[in-house]
């Protein structure tokens, strides 16, 4: 148990540490260094708190294993049995509970999210359905009480979404949706189909950490190229009449993001940077993790129909899980956006195989801490827990 004591002891020291400089007087005079260390501080509380309930819990059982021992008369032992046998059940659960948190930490959990989703194999019935996904998110967004901004719409004539980048902010917008990553399969009847045969279609999901400006360098002099134009809905249409929508290439990358939902070029401009910084970042956890590609190219697929982690089955009104094999029934309830059993169930078979691979590996990752590691299991992932974050950037 010393290892993981010591683990604990060093994060408590940590957390004394940033409670110090919060109560240094510069500090408060830096807006920044006042968040910073306020992340810092909420990531480090909840393994303090339960380090320092274990730490009672202990000193109690220490207490009640001496009068177990003493010379006190039966009655008294014997209720110092019954205590030992809660404390020690008290000591367990907190062990495994700090356990759990120790597990290296994506430090883009506390952050917000990119969803880009996209109709994939089906044709209109395809975004039709990526149509129903993106407001199935929003509602789930909602009722999570994130903010929600469509960065780019691509609708088709018949309220179906070719494409749509979404930004979700709130506190733990990542962690919460960073495994809705992959390749999602609808299969119904469609409403334009005459003869009532079922078809199979799918759309696919793009998951990507928020990315601060500060944290992607961007010559926008040498590295990109920025074009405008109207800009145009479905059919090619101009919407409207001035050259507001923005087209930005990055040239080392050869990454394309296209704006077009604001009025405002400047406004379509920002929000361009933003998505290239995402997919940016993704790129380069691509490159650093050269040697998982090959698994993340199969886990991601590129919208096929036999590529997926999740079937909607309208018929039989059941929403399938196929990473962690889990059948939900009320179907509409799902796509308004209770997906919280869903997830829930992905984030704990996440912990369970990350604490699985850690005891394997006697206790390594978990040196550093809460909030060590890299960008986790991603958006992707055809189990939760696969290395590397995010769905990859899409061009």
């Amino acid at each position: 148990m010393s290892g993981l004591d010591d683990k604990l002891a060093e994060v408590a020291r940590q957390y004394d540490d940033v409670q110090a400089q919060l109560a240094r007087p510069e500090t408060s005079t830096d807006p920044g260094a006042i968040r910073r260390l306020g992340r810092e501080l909420s990531r480090l509380e909840p393994v303090v708190e339960a380090y320092r309930r274990l730490e009672a819990t202990r000193s109690e059982l220490a207490g009640a294993r001496e009068l177990r021992d003493g010379e006190s008369d039966e009655e008294l032992r014997a209720m110092a049995r019954d205590e030992i046998g809660r404390l020690e059940a008290d000591e367990t659960r907190l062990v495994d509970e700090l356990k759990v948190l120790l597990l290296p930490r994506d430090p883009a959990d506390d952050g917000d999210v990119i969803l880009e989703i996209r109709a994939g194999a089906g044709g209109e019935e395809a975004a039709l359905f990526a149509s129903e996904l993106l407001r199935m998110y929003l509602r789930y967004a909602e009722r999570h009480r994130f903010k929600t901004e469509v960065m780019s719409l691509n609708e088709t004539g018949i309220g179906g979404v070719k494409e749509a980048i979404v930004e979700v902010s709130g506190d733990g917008a990542f962690s919460r949706l960073k495994f809705e990553g992959g390749t999602h399969r609808v299969q119904r009847v469609p409403a334009t189909e005459s003869s009532g045969r079922i078809h199979t279609s799918t759309a696919t999901v793009v998951v990507l950490p928020a990315v601060e400006e500060n944290e992607i360098e961007i010559d926008e002099e040498r590295d990109l190229r920025i074009d405008v134009k109207r800009s145009s809905g479905p059919g090619g249409q101009s919407v409207n009449t001035t050259d507001s929508a923005v087209r930005i290439t990055h040239l080392p990358s050869g990454l394309v993001v296209e704006i077009q939902d604001e009025k405002s070029q400047h406004k379509n401009k920002a929000k361009a940077l933003a998505v290239l910084r995402a997919r940016l970042q993704d790129l380069e956890h691509r490159r650093q993790q050269e040697a998982d590609s090959a698994a993340r190219r199969s886990m991601i697929g590129a919208g096929d129909r036999a590529d997926k982690i999740r079937t909607y089955n309208f018929p039989q009104d059941r929403v399938t899980d196929h990473r962690v094999h889990v059948d939900l029934s009320s179907l509409p309830r799902v796509m308004d956006g209770e997906l919280d059993r869903l997830i829930d169930t992905l984030i704990t078979t996440d912990q369970a195989e990350r604490l699985s691979d850690l005891t394997d590996g006697d206790g390594g990752g978990a040196e550093h801490g809460p909030g060590a590691a890299g960008h986790g299991a991603g958006a992707a992932g055809s189990r939760p827990g696969a290395a590397g974050h995010g769905a990859g950037a899409a061009g």
